[in-house]
């Protein structure tokens, strides 16, 4: 298990990677001002959409399903049952391309009601709304193909697929003279990506027999009992989206630059959730599902454990690292062009918010995963909108007095109370049991964070000090050295706790053995 995690992170780590490259590209071309705002509010559309009925609910629904079904109807079950899928998905993609194209400004004044004050900048988020939305089309049918590939224990092509959407963007803007300014640039951008990414996914379906095809819908057994978790899952999804629905809404009124700082930091916070939290979410769930309808239970609850285990192992740095130097990595990364020092320090503040909310996001799929293995989605939707509901209360009272920090921390708090009110549902249920290895894990990996926090906090000065004065190459040099000091410090806190050997078992196939946990193989 643990080595597919790592084939999912390893393609994760590179889009996010590539996405950094083409963020500071952004930053320097646009900057953070209306212009900006405007594309972010067309990028992030059909993006909320894609949450909600694609890689959200659909996901949520569907790989399970896919795989109970072909573990215990076969391929030619599956098949159908996939097919299906795709007629259903298909039509009503175009059905709300064609809504969404014909009411974009009246979507645009419910999504930024705030741009309403601009007419300039209103009239050029609808236009660039019009460019970006039919990606949802393109990308709910990569959503399904990658969810088919992904129960057949397939992951390389759907993670490596958002590598393009950053290459597609990297291109258009370097040609924006030809597309009318770079926001146009940036919004053709990402259509041309869609039809990449559908290109790659798909053609890996038609490689190994999976490829989907035009089937009448028939509500037999199986799709009831889709359409019985496709609806919380919905819901669900649909609350977690209103809230970055709010977090824009309520930005849009705040001063010029708040959605921009909001997305910088949030695609800092997105690596580990990606990286980490989705691809161990993306690995998890087929495992349990396969495991359970085997009526393997046991071994389930061991998966899981390990998960959770690996995905802290991963996601303590980069919570400390955000938290302790998150000037240092705003500065390195994007203060360059139109992004000025003081663009950089309010998207730190952001970030900063949202790392409290990190590691329950990076956990939240490993907790959520034994419901989705066994069709249950909708405990997990219940949790889901409550914590939502404190999160929009929070948003609007913390609004004035924190701006688009507030939002940040809003978003935090709720993904707190998701987190716990799922994970004691699961508890609850019987779903997940902490053994005594994740424990002792547990208090391990928070004392090499606090090691590790003190270093970056006492390090920080002594390297700003010890830098020459090399004109514009200050920021990422500390960022630079700053990274690779807590990297080291982090890997040798690692090896003194846990022993060397369990690290050589991330290059290893042994890592296939579930029996994954440090204290299994005994420190050295």
């Amino acid at each position: 298990m643990i080595d597919r995690i790592l084939t999912v992170g390893g393609y994760t780590l590179l889009s996010r990677l590539t996405g950094f490259i083409r963020d500071i590209m952004l930053a320097a071309i646009l900057g953070a001002g209306p212009v900006a705002d405007a594309f972010f509010v067309a990028f992030r559309l059909p993006n909320h959409f894609r949450a909600i009925f694609a890689e959200g609910a659909f996901n949520a629904a569907f790989i399970p399903a896919y795989a109970r079904i072909r573990t215990q109807g076969g391929e030619d079950a599956a098949k159908l049952f996939g097919d299906r899928m795709f007629t259903l998905l298909l039509a009503t993609q175009l059905v709300l391309l064609a809504l969404a194209l014909v009411f974009t400004p009246q979507a645009i004044d419910l999504l930024a009601p705030g741009f309403s004050r601009e007419p300039q900048q209103f009239a050029l988020a609808v236009s660039l709304t019009r460019i970006t939305f039919p990606y949802l089309l393109l990308i709910t049918l990569v959503t399904l193909w990658g969810g088919i590939l992904n129960a057949l224990h397939r992951f390389a092509a759907a993670a490596a697929a958002p590598i393009l959407l950053n290459l597609s963007m990297m291109a258009t803007l370097a040609l924006a003279p030809f597309f009318g300014g770079a926001a146009h640039a940036a919004a053709w951008g990402v259509l041309i990506s869609g039809v990449l990414q559908a290109l790659l996914v798909g053609g890996d379906a038609r490689r190994v027999g999976a490829m989907t095809s035009f089937h009448a819908l028939r509500f037999d057994d199986d799709v009831r009992r889709f359409f019985k978790a496709l609806v919380p899952a919905t819901v669900g999804s649909a609350g977690t989206q209103l809230a970055l629905f709010a977090d824009t809404i309520i930005a849009s009124f705040l001063s010029a630059g708040a959605l921009s700082a909001l997305y910088y930091a949030d695609r800092i916070d997105q690596l580990p959730i990606g990286v980490i939290g989705i691809a161990v979410g993306t690995v998890l769930v087929p495992e349990m599902t396969h495991r359970i309808a085997a009526g393997d239970e046991s071994g389930a609850r061991s998966a899981q454990n390990r998960a959770i285990e690996f995905a802290l192992l991963l996601a303590i740095p980069c919570v400390v690292a955000f938290l302790v130097v998150p000037d240092v990595i705003m500065r390195g990364l994007f203060e360059r062009g139109r992004f000025t020092a003081d663009d950089a320090h309010a998207a730190a503040l952001t970030l900063m918010a949202y790392t409290v909310g990190l590691v329950p996001f990076v956990l939240i799929r490993s907790v959520v995963a034994p419901f989705l293995a066994r069709g249950d989605t909708l405990t997990p939707m219940k949790a889901a909108l409550f914590g939502t509901a404190i999160n929009i209360v929070l948003k609007v009272a913390m609004m004035g007095p924190l701006a688009q920090v507030g939002l940040a921390l809003a978003t935090s708090i709720g993904a707190w109370i998701n987190f716990l009110l799922v994970l004691y549902l699961a508890a609850r249920a019987g779903h997940i049991a902490a053994d005594a290895t994740l424990k002792s894990s547990l208090v391990r990996l928070a004392a090499a964070g606090l090691v590790l926090a003190l270093v970056l906090f006492y390090a920080g000065p002594i390297v700003t000090a010890a830098l020459p004065s090399v004109v514009g190459l200050q920021n990422e040099l500390k960022l630079l050295l700053l990274a690779l000091l807590g990297g080291g410090t982090y890997v040798t806190l690692i090896i003194a706790l846990f022993g060397p050997r369990w690290l050589s078992l991330l290059r290893s196939r042994a890592a296939a053995n579930l029996d994954l946990s440090p204290q299994a193989r005994g420190p050295e």
